[in-house]
């Protein structure tokens, strides 16, 4: 089991605050199973009203060259896309759209942290777009389209 799916002392269920640690006071969800295999990732509120997330590269995140996985950021940006539009969406839902431009490599141990904003709310549909940096380096940029979802109890399996 995920050391985050231990406890969740929120009064969310699905989200974790950190109490010690480099990402003390940082929060995460620990409802998606794929998230919490190859994270954790993180995000916060800044003082700005901005959300930052951030994870710190692991042996576990690179490639065979050594470098962060480029599937790995792809997941941390759809993380993002979640964090950063949490307030708009209100609710759950589920990515539609994806679009992403690899720019530079990351390394173990550097802490990757992303920002970005909500370029437009509709009735169903989010639009978001955001960048991954390693210190003053860019490494990534994305977009992406949440719609609002009812969510509906997952099938069975063997059922």
């Amino acid at each position: 089991m995920h050391e985050l799916t231990k406890t969740a002392p929120s009064p969310r269920p699905e989200l974790y605050v950190a109490t010690e640690g480099e990402f003390m006071g940082w929060q995460t969800w620990i409802r998606d199973s794929f998230e919490n295999h190859i994270g954790p990732f993180w995000h916060r509120l800044e003082a700005d009203g901005a959300v930052r997330c951030a994870f710190r590269v692991e042996k576990k995140h690179l490639n065979g060259s050594g470098n962060v996985h480029g599937g790995c950021f792809m997941a941390f940006a759809d993380y993002c896309l979640f964090a950063i539009g949490r307030n708009a969406l209100q609710g759950r839902g589920v990515t539609v759209n994806f679009g992403c431009e690899f720019l530079d490599a990351g390394h173990e141990g550097e802490l990757i942290e992303c920002t970005g904003e909500v370029t437009r709310a509709g009735g169903s549909l989010i639009f978001l777009r955001g960048q991954m940096m390693a210190a003053e380096r860019l490494l990534f940029t994305f977009s992406g389209t949440i719609k609002r979802a009812k969510w509906k109890s997952p099938p069975q399996p063997n059922a």
